[in-house]
């Protein structure tokens, strides 16, 4: 009798485990959180010399040293002057590279990767990396279009919010004939460069 009942009741724990649907995992929203968006700290500007300004929302709820970073080379000036690099229609925009050839970056060390479940689509802001997860720096790239192949392995780090008309007339090429350049990159809380501390 005793090892029946040591048999009925998984059984039984597992009809109701069964009859139960397991949660479905929470994946991070592409929108981001209200006290996100609230921060101005967390909106960046880029004047492009080819005409207009981009708005980026960055996330730090997904990637906060990422995030860190491009606001404290935005404080220092950092990308004021730099050009898009690389430029491929219907794949992305990339820049941020002091050197300009895609082998640049800051004086400040690489950060480790923070890939999420967020999907890289038309308007998303990646860290731009070499081969190893953990080699991003300073360059960042805007998408043209969604591209699965680079999701969990690439860090989203925000999202164009308005003026994707101007990343779409950003000059294409690797590295393009007449490069698009970054003319003044900004933050919303209206932090001027000189208070930077690094």
């Amino acid at each position: 009798m005793f090892s029946k009942s040591l048999i009925a009741l998984p059984m039984i724990a597992f009809a109701l485990v069964a009859a139960k649907p397991a949660p479905a995992p929470v994946a991070p929203s592409v929108a981001a959180p209200a006290e996100v968006a609230a921060n101005k700290a967390n909106h960046v500007f880029i004047q492009l010399s080819s005409g207009g300004t981009v708005e980026i929302l960055l996330r730090p709820d997904l990637a906060p040293h990422h995030v860190e970073r491009i606001q404290t080379l935005v404080r220092r000036g950092f990308y004021n002057g730099l050009m898009f690099h690389r430029v491929i229609p219907g794949f992305m925009a990339q820049g941020g590279d002091p050197k300009g050839t895609g082998e640049g970056g800051s004086d400040l060390p690489d950060l480790k990767a923070e890939f999420s479940s967020v999907p890289f689509l038309r308007g998303s802001v990646g860290a731009a990396r070499a081969d190893s997860r953990d080699s991003a720096n300073s360059q960042f790239f805007i998408m043209y279009a969604p591209h699965p192949e680079l999701d969990h392995n690439y860090t989203v780090v925000g999202r164009v919010v308005s003026g994707m008309d101007a990343v779409d007339a950003i000059a294409p090429g690797e590295p393009p004939d007449q490069p698009t350049k970054i003319v003044k990159m900004w933050l919303g809380d209206g932090t001027p460069a000189s208070a930077a501390s690094n």
